[in-house]
């Protein structure tokens, strides 16, 4: 039966939980292309309109639902440079996962058991659909099938011309845009009442 604990676990889950592994995840990416070099990098956290823009953070309205890391260039162009980035969310939540769990294995963090058993669980979901190669419904390749075609092809094959990664200047571009497109929606909405 779903009691109230039940409700307060799914909340810890959904709020706390979920988006700090989500972070985690997309700092992997930032991490490892801080290390080939990459110029105006961003981590986008949430869709929808920006809350505040923090140096490298762009938080958005819908915080956890949607985040992804962009750049606009890298300085080392090379097959093991982009798949150690599009490895590297797998790798971090793999590296966090294990260490919790032999931490919890050896009787550490015991009082708080239930909380780090579920943050391994969902560390553990994100690099289950990271690693599987497969293409989402967006008709953009997982993380899992461009290391896959980095690895067997030595380039992009889904004759899809978008970049893997967008550039941080035309996702910016693009959320000017869709603001602008907002607003004037907004203010059409307004003038018909």
């Amino acid at each position: 039966m779903f009691g109230l604990m039940d409700l307060l676990s799914l909340i810890v889950s959904a709020f706390i939980i979920l988006p700090v592994v989500i972070l985690l995840r997309e700092m992997g990416y930032f991490l490892m292309s801080a290390i080939f070099g990459v110029k105006n990098p961003r981590l986008t956290i949430g869709s929808g309109p920006r809350i505040v823009k923090i140096g490298v953070f762009d938080i958005r309205k819908y915080y956890h639902l949607f985040s992804w890391f962009s750049f606009d260039t890298i300085k080392r162009t090379s097959k093991f440079a982009y798949i150690s980035i599009y490895a590297s969310p797998i790798l971090l939540n793999v590296s966090l996962a294990l260490t919790i769990n032999a931490l919890l294995a050896n009787g550490m963090l015991e009082e708080y058991r239930s909380f780090w058993d579920r943050f391994v669980f969902y560390a553990m979901y994100y690099v289950l659909l990271d690693t599987i190669p497969m293409m989402t419904v967006n008709g953009k390749p997982n993380n899992g099938m461009i290391i896959y075609e980095m690895i067997r092809y030595g380039k992009r094959i889904d004759y899809n011309n978008e970049p893997f990664i967008p550039a941080t200047s035309d996702v910016e571009e693009q959320y000017q845009k869709d603001m602008k497109e907002l607003a004037k929606k907004v203010k059409e909405r307004w003038e018909e009442d």
